[in-house]
Formats: C-alpha cells, structure tokens, sequence
C-alpha cells in the first residue's frame, strides 16, 4: 500500500505499558460482550486501570504506529464526505489489557469498537498473530483490521448497533444471526473504505489479495477450525471466512454504503 511515514494521529491515545486489573481472558470477553449487548458497562466497579509504565518501541513498531495513525486518518476523512455530522472515532493503542467504556480490553481479544466511548481498541501485537498465526501478512491485511473497526464507529453514528442491540434484546434466539449481519456490513463498509483507496491509486499489487485473505482469515470457521478441530456454525458471531471476504469484496469493488445491506438475511 502506497503510504508516507509521518506523524501519530492526533486521534491516537497511546496506552502502551499501562493495563488494568485482569478477570481472566473468558471473564472479561464475556462482560465485553454484554456491554455491548445491552449498551452499557456492565464491568465490575472494583476493575481499575493499573500503573502506566514507559513503552520502549522500537523503530519496527513506531513505523506500525505511523502506519496505524495513516489508516486511521485517511479511513475518517472517507467517512467524514459520506456520513453527515460524521465525528471522529479515537483508536486507542494498549499492551496486555485496558479499560474501555464496555469493559477491560484484553490482547487475547483481538481488536475492538466500545461505541459507549466512540473508540477503536488494538493491541498491535495482534499484526504478528495476524501474519504468523492466521496466515494473512501484508500491510493492506493490517489496514483491513482498522478500517472494520471504523466500520463499526459508521454503524454506530447511523445508529445501525442500536437497532441491532433492540432487536436481540427483544429476540434473544436471532442474536448470533443479528451479531454475524452486523459483522458482515462492517466488512463491507471497510471495503467501501478501500475502493477509495483504488481509485486514489493508493493500492500495490497484491494488496486486494492481502485485505481478502485477511477477512478470510478472521472467519469464525476458520477461528474455530484452528482452536478446536472442529466447526459449530450456531456459535458463529463473526461469518464465515467465505462470507467475510465476500462482503469486504462487496464493498470495495462497489464502494457505496447501499451495497452494504446485509438486513435481506434477517437482520435490522
């Protein structure tokens, strides 16, 4: 991807060396998720933010922060043409765990969008699992991780993951169907996001091959497949690795929200 290093993005709050008491990686997934079920922070009162320690980065990790910081502003002045009143989302960079408005955010978690604090949450040693682990390398694959998660800060300001919350809430048996159509647009909204990208002449070859093995690689069968051995789609919350590559292509050979209506499968 065509990009110049430059400076951190104002909208960037770095929280590298800091974390917050632990309730263990399955506690804290689980209040995370109810937080944003019920939109609000159901985390204990006695979870507190522990000691901020100085980060030594290194200068691998302080082009990523540029990197990051790029994605970021380029994805937000895309949207700030297409959403009305559009405001910025602020993307939070940690280590280990920290506190957001839904809850302690743990690395095991992977990246994540609290809408109760209109922030972006990325431990960036999620990148290293995301290449060596996930098999999807490539600074486009990486660009793809932040461009979903302002996806969702789109969502947010349309008020989309309020219908969505109502809705489970009122039909708790269609919540996973509910949660996979929520994913599944913020994919295509980070496809929208990157067919700018193409038409600014912003992307190298192989770069769509990157974003596309990227939300293959984050399919909850295939999560499933590498933790377990096996495949269980009625716990599904995320897609399919077919679905989520099929929706971000979506977006980006369209790039218009309106090819983004993932409701015809029963949504919101």
């Amino acid at each position: 991807m065509r990009w110049t290093p430059g400076n951190t993005s104002p909208n960037v709050e770095d929280r590298r060396g800091g974390s917050a008491l632990k309730l263990g990686v399955g506690g804290s997934v689980v209040m995370l998720v109810l937080s944003l079920l019920f939109g609000r922070n159901l985390m204990p009162d006695d979870v507190a933010v522990g000691e901020q320690k100085p980060h030594q980065s290194s200068p691998e990790e302080d082009k990523m922060v540029q990197f990051v910081s790029f994605v970021l502003d380029d994805s937000q002045n895309v949207w700030r043409d297409k959403v009305r009143g559009y405001r910025d989302a602020k993307l939070v960079l940690f280590t280990d765990s920290t506190q957001s408005g839904c809850g302690v955010g743990e690395s095991a978690m992977g990246p994540f969008y609290c809408p109760l604090d209109e922030k972006v949450y990325v431990d960036l040693g999620f990148y290293n699992e995301l290449a060596r682990r996930f098999g999807a390398p490539g600074d486009f694959a990486q660009a793809y991780v932040i461009a979903h998660e302002i996806g969702h800060h789109v969502q947010h300001l349309m008020g989309l993951d309020t219908r969505m919350r109502q809705r489970a809430r009122a039909r708790p048996s269609e919540a996973n169907e509910l949660s996979i159509a929520h994913e599944l647009q913020a994919d295509c909204l980070a496809g929208v996001w990157g067919h700018s990208t193409q038409n600014r002449g912003l992307l190298e070859a192989g770069d769509v091959e990157e974003g596309l093995g990227a939300a293959s690689a984050v399919g909850d069968d295939r999560i499933q497949k590498k933790a377990t051995g096996r495949v269980n789609p009625e716990t599904w919350t995320h897609g399919s690795a077919a679905q989520r590559a099929e929706w971000f292509r979506r977006g980006l050979n369209g790039g218009r929200v309106e090819d983004c209506d993932t409701s015809s499968g029963s949504a919101y």
